[in-house]
């Protein structure tokens, strides 16, 4: 049965050094010859966890990390908006990772030859549970519009898509890129959200509930992020005080 707690912290740094301690006492409970899987966010907020990592890393045992990736912008991996780039300039530069530990969405392929093949990817390397891959945690970010991974507003398709990767479509900018599913997403273990900063305030409102006079109640099928629930285990909300005003530092169920 799935499980939702809030903490809110008074830094991003405070938010970053509780995520990495998890972390650690996650994979503290591996088996011999276990492999933990990491679904990866791109985002500024993953960006500052990841900076975090790399500078505190000495209690992470790399050799038995598997990193993977919820989505990726079509774009070669040396280009500025990769989440590969990001992720490789924040994390992997610094950290002794193996290379065979590493799983990156290609986004010079063809996209939809790339789903699929990175959903076989996934069938291969993580184990499964309820005939699905079951990832030991998952980051996500929060978009303004209420976003998560590339599941975007109205995009039906892909909200309810049966499979483990689709094409996505930016609303705005039409960018295609290829996105982990919501039935894999919530097929997760653990899903940790990271949130900072007031510009994720009123949407952050919204999906937890604290919806009032400047925050109108949402209707759900409108905001990817409130459909994600983790049906092995639970959903962490990680937020700063300035994207939940509402809220007291500290853990709120």
């Amino acid at each position: 049965m799935s499980t939702r707690s809030v903490l809110v912290f008074a830094s991003a740094d405070e938010l970053a050094a509780f995520f990495t301690d998890k972390l650690i006492k996650a994979m503290a409970s591996l088996k011999a010859g276990q492999y933990f899987s990491l679904l990866l966010s791109g985002g500024s907020t993953p960006r500052m966890v990841y900076e975090y990592l790399s500078r505190n890393q000495n209690s992470i045992p790399w050799q038995r990390l598997q990193l993977f990736w919820g989505d990726e912008r079509c774009v070669p991996p040396d280009q500025d908006e990769s989440n590969y780039k990001m992720v490789k300039n924040s994390l992997l530069d610094h950290v002794p990772i193996p290379s065979d530990n590493i799983f990156r969405i290609k986004g010079e392929s063809d996209p939809q030859t790339e789903a699929v093949r990175y959903a076989e990817t996934l069938s291969n390397q993580v184990p499964s549970k309820n005939g699905l891959p079951c990832f030991d945690l998952v980051m996500l970010g929060l978009g303004d519009d209420g976003h998560t991974a590339s599941l975007f507003p109205n995009d039906t398709k892909n909200l309810f898509s049966e499979g483990l990767f689709e094409v996505a479509a930016h609303p705005e900018s039409g960018q295609r890129r290829v996105t982990a599913t919501l039935q894999l997403i919530n097929n997760a273990r653990t899903i940790v959200f990271l949130v900072t900063g007031k510009s994720k305030a009123g949407m952050l409102a919204r999906i937890l509930g604290k919806s009032g006079e400047n925050y109108p109640a949402p209707m759900w099928e409108n905001y990817p992020a409130a459909l994600v629930e983790a049906k092995n285990g639970e959903v962490i909300w990680l937020v700063d005080q300035d994207a939940a005003p509402g809220y007291k530092v500290g853990l709120t169920i």
